[in-house]
């Protein structure tokens, strides 16, 4: 099913203290979102949809100032609507915790205007402030971490960019091998770049930039399970680990080839779930572990 999405929230971004050659905003959005044609950030300031934190309209006239933040409202003219339900798990003053099915962004992006994790938070707590501090991919399924307190929010990002927080997952992958894995542990430690196509990631020479421990937990005919625990937090960090072991995650449509573009297969989810984290709370100081109670299963 396909709808209208129109972000009931303003996008923001700040312009570069370094100009890009530009003399207007006009002219900055262009090259900074060059798959929005100029009709269409023409009409958005026409209709008042682009604007300064104080609310005054930024015109097609309006010059380019560095670190003038700039308003708009995000639209797409179809935004798929996707039918999996997200689930609660936790909720109080300072976080929220949540699981997140297959296909849902955690944030607006690309057609997803409110079918994202995020809004459809904000919509069914009623909590405007709601925001997610890290994360995982549309493709991946599992928990999410929220944060639903501005003053404290700052904290519970740094878990994430000190490493405080001790993530596992779960992934199922075809083996193709008749020997036992099950209790074997590998330790991937590589050098993750952007490869050709700016969304994919390829292990590089050079110093290790990612690291994960992968176990594999259970086996059936050629396929297995693994648990995951990233060390660090690159974007597709676990798929090109595993990929890079000799073992893509099943239904990975980037890894170890790029798919060509189509519809959502629903009954073919990428096998990889955000099982649970554990941390100590910055704000109450205790200690804090989450988990999802269900499980990737090898059929």
């Amino acid at each position: 099913m396909m709808a209208i999405g129109r972000s009931a929230r303003p996008s923001k971004l700040s312009l570069p203290q370094i100009n890009p050659g530009v003399a207007t905003v006009l002219e900055y959005l262009l090259q900074k979102f060059p798959a929005i044609d100029e009709a269409t950030w023409r009409e958005r300031m026409a209709t008042g949809k682009v604007h300064r934190e104080d609310g005054a309209l930024i015109t097609p006239q309006t010059p380019y100032q560095p670190h003038l933040r700039v308003f708009y409202y995000r639209e797409v003219v179809r935004e798929p609507s996707i039918p999996f339900a997200e689930r609660i798990l936790h909720q109080d003053e300072h976080i929220l915790v949540a699981y997140k099915p297959h296909f849902l962004p955690v944030t607006p992006g690309g057609l997803y205007v409110n079918e994202c994790l995020q809004q459809r938070l904000r919509d069914s707590t009623g909590i405007e402030a709601l925001q997610a501090v890290h994360r995982l991919d549309r493709a991946t399924a599992g928990l999410v971490l929220c944060s639903l307190n501005p003053e404290s929010r700052h904290r519970y990002h740094e878990l994430f960019k000190s490493r405080n927080i001790h993530k596992t997952y779960q992934a199922i992958a075809e083996t193709h091998s008749e020997e036992t894995l099950v209790g074997q542990q590998w330790e991937v430690k590589n050098r993750l770049e952007q490869a050709e196509q700016r969304f994919r990631f390829q292990v590089s020479e050079g110093e290790p930039n990612s690291h994960s421990l992968i176990r594999c937990v259970a086996q059936r005919g050629s396929r297995a399970l693994f648990e995951l625990h990233p060390i660090t937090g690159r974007r597709h960090q676990l798929r090109v680990h595993m990929q890079s072991l000799g073992w893509p995650i099943l239904n990975d449509r980037y890894y170890p080839e790029l798919q060509p573009l189509s519809p959502d297969d629903y009954a073919r989810p990428l096998q990889l779930l955000s099982k649970g984290f554990e941390f100590i709370d910055p704000v109450s100081g205790e200690e804090r572990c989450f988990e999802y109670d269900g499980d990737l299963t090898l059929a």
